[in-house]
């Protein structure tokens, strides 16, 4: 199980291909306050609530100082589909090697319907303008996420 990160450590950098094919790298937001949150799957209920409450939000968090970028192991193309499917405004991004989601403890064992799998454990990172973690939330629910973390930043 990978090592899930506390608040203070430095966020884990990352360079990975956009729902376009573009990297889009966390040193890119250097200076501005990144949420970082991982997914299991594109185009899956759960994950489609997920994206669709942080489009609707995006407004009112960037007018706070924070991006937001999602990440999934999808393929650029299943997260190009997402995106026009769910008129997604947010910036999603795919790590088909799972080494990112493994860096940010956002992959390894959990509970399924009772069983122990190993996958995408649902789990959104807050980074500070330094690049340290301000907040990491693990095993979060789909549904009312972002407006617990929108309550939680203060935002």
């Amino acid at each position: 199980m990978s090592e899930r990160l506390q608040p203070g450590d430095t966020a884990p950098a990352f360079t990975l291909p956009d729902a376009d094919g573009k990297d889009v790298s966390l040193a890119d937001h250097k200076g501005r306050k990144v949420i970082v949150y991982f997914y299991p799957a594109a185009l899956t209920p759960g994950c489609t609530k997920q994206a669709c409450d942080f489009t609707d939000n995006l407004d009112v968090l960037a007018a706070a100082g924070y991006d937001v970028i999602g990440v999934s192991p999808d393929k650029p193309e299943k997260l190009a589909k997402f995106r026009e499917q769910e008129n997604l405004k947010v910036t999603l991004v795919g790590d088909p090697s799972k080494e990112t989601l493994a860096a940010y403890g956002a992959f390894g064992e959990k509970k399924l319907y009772g069983k122990t799998v190993t996958g995408v454990i649902r789990s959104t990172v807050v980074v500070d303008e330094q690049g340290k973690v301000e907040h990491a939330f693990y095993n979060v629910k789909a549904t009312g996420h972002v407006a617990k973390i929108i309550r939680d930043l203060g935002v």
